[in-house]
């Protein structure tokens, strides 16, 4: 897996709705440098580690409901995000198109695998003792890479093999998916076209 000397891969997204107003800017070829604001503090934890632990460079903000609830801020902020990981992706030729880490945060362990298939999926397999961790309700985690999963027109397949800590489990997530999209961004110089027996990813 490698990445080109060429031109960044880069997307931007935007929505606004009576609800949020988030504008995302991304490098899928960055340093891990970021800059991000959502107004739920773990949640920023959260899509800083993404951006770090897969080398991406992240420019995320978001004006959202929260006097209602976190509910809207965080699944728009999917939409946005995958909007603009589709848009960097481009046509998609030449990538490695699958990636998994497995990713262990002291007591945490989790499996992320992704198919950047232009087919949307998401399996979750993970259960919380607790309803939030910080200001972010723990219910929210799955909406998020729900909605990712479908505006970026990704497979994510996400299992907690084992934790107890919220916190721990939560970051592993984050940061297992970055390394797997990390790896599946990457460049295979046998890879013509796209790494299909179809000739195309639909």
């Amino acid at each position: 897996m490698a990445r080109k000397t060429t031109a960044s891969r880069e997307g931007s997204a935007e929505r606004e709705t009576k609800e949020t107003k988030i504008s995302v800017d991304l490098n899928l070829d960055g340093k891990g440098e970021y800059t991000i604001d959502t107004g739920i503090g773990f949640f920023d934890h959260m899509l800083e580690s993404f951006a770090r632990h897969g080398f991406f460079d992240l420019k995320l903000s978001c004006e959202g409901d929260l006097h209602v609830d976190g509910h809207h801020t965080v699944e728009d902020c999917g939409i946005v995000l995958g909007r603009a990981i589709d848009k960097a992706l481009g046509n998609r030729e030449g990538i490695c198109r699958y990636g998994s880490f497995i990713l262990p945060m002291d007591d945490a362990l989790v499996l992320c695998a992704v198919d950047l298939c232009n087919r949307p999926y998401l399996s979750y397999e993970a259960d919380f003792d607790c309803e939030r961790i910080g200001y972010l309700d723990t219910e929210l985690i799955r909406e998020f890479f729900y909605a990712l999963s479908y505006s970026a027109l990704m497979n994510i397949h996400i299992k907690v093999l084992s934790g107890r800590n919220a916190h721990h489990i939560c970051e592993a997530m984050f940061k297992s998916f970055a390394k797997a999209l990390d790896i599946a961004t990457g460049y295979d110089q046998r890879i013509e076209s796209t790494l299909s027996t179809k000739g195309t990813l639909v």
